[in-house]
């Protein structure tokens, strides 16, 4: 078995941040390097010696990190975007800027590697009972009777073929009808909004952290044949952003999919409230089966009763309607 070691740059203090953040991505293992416990050695240990060689202290002085091994299969490539964009949201809520740069490099794999070579562990994936994901690269080969999603995801964001994402499109061919009004919270590449209107939605409207969401989901749209008129994607933190959350509020919505995590689903949950229609679906996915609990809890205080629940890979994705 292979392993690509990725190395994660924090700071003393974004260490309990950054082990949360892959514990929400499902990875438990890590190996912590603390810069800080390398200066308190050197200075508990100081009547042990008379000199200390600065170049040789410098050396050995490295930036605070925490260290994780994905396994070299088909998972690594959607468990490195999961992962970039995570990071992303962490950086997002650090205001003070003191839990390091949070970024990460992985050993043995360089930004233009892994923008090409991941690509040849993507093919054509049927999901759900309608949906054939299909990447742009790799022709269809055969006729098929199922509606084709056509994606070019780029290094950003994922491909389609994760758990998650799998597990809300199968939720949401349950609820997209021709007058389906969705919204997307969390919309990376624009899969799920985008596949919601190639399934007959009315319209639908998507938001991500990252600001690079709204070039990619529109190229994805574009690509499929999707009518833009149709399709409005804005990009910021509808948590916090009073303006951007005035964007989508002039209207309220049939279906609102999000496919982020566990702790971002509890924190979007009075949202959700405030722009869903009666009775209308909040479809949610993301969630490792150990923060279920957690999240059944925040549902039990803000009224949300689970519809449907499934799982895969040790991901749940429910069904929900908020009283």
């Amino acid at each position: 078995m292979e392993w690509t070691k990725v190395t994660i740059f924090t700071s003393t203090i974004g260490i309990d941040f950054v082990c949360d953040m892959l514990s929400e991505l499902g990875i438990t293992g890590v190996e912590i390097e603390d810069e800080l416990d390398f200066t308190q050695f050197l200075e508990e240990n100081h009547k042990y010696w008379d000199y200390v060689d600065d170049e040789l202290m410098q050396q050995k002085k490295k930036e605070t990190c925490v260290k994780i091994y994905l396994e070299n299969n088909s998972a690594l490539t959607e468990n490195l975007i999961a992962l970039k964009s995570a990071l992303a949201s962490l950086a997002q809520n650090d205001t003070l800027g003191e839990w390091g740069r949070l970024e990460f490099d992985t050993e043995g794999i360089n930004e233009e590697d892994w923008a090409n070579n991941w690509k040849k562990y993507f093919h054509p994936i049927e999901v759900g009972d309608k949906i054939l994901i299909q990447p742009e690269w790799e022709p269809l080969g055969t006729s098929t009777d199922r509606i084709v999603f056509t994606v070019n995801p780029g290094m950003t964001f994922g491909t389609g073929t994760h758990h998650t994402t799998k597990l809300c499109i199968e939720e949401l061919e349950k609820y997209i009808t021709p007058s389906t009004e969705l919204l997307d919270i969390g919309c990376g590449s624009g899969i799920l909004s985008v596949i919601s209107l190639l399934l007959g939605a009315k319209e639908a409207w998507a938001l991500d952290i990252d600001p690079a969401c709204e070039h990619v989901a529109l190229e994805n749209a574009a690509m499929n044949g999707v009518d833009t008129s149709k399709y409005h994607i804005y990009s910021g933190d509808i948590t916090s952003d009073k303006p951007l959350f005035d964007t989508p509020n002039v209207r309220k919505y049939d279906v609102i999919a999000a496919n982020i995590v566990a702790d971002v689903i509890i924190a979007i949950l009075p949202v959700v409230r405030k722009l869903i229609k009666k009775n209308g679906i909040f479809v949610c996915s993301g969630i490792i089966e150990e923060r279920l609990p957690d999240v059944l809890k925040a549902f039990e205080r803000e009224n949300v009763s689970v519809c449907h629940k499934s799982v895969a890979g040790g991901w749940v994705a429910m069904s929900c309607k908020i009283q």
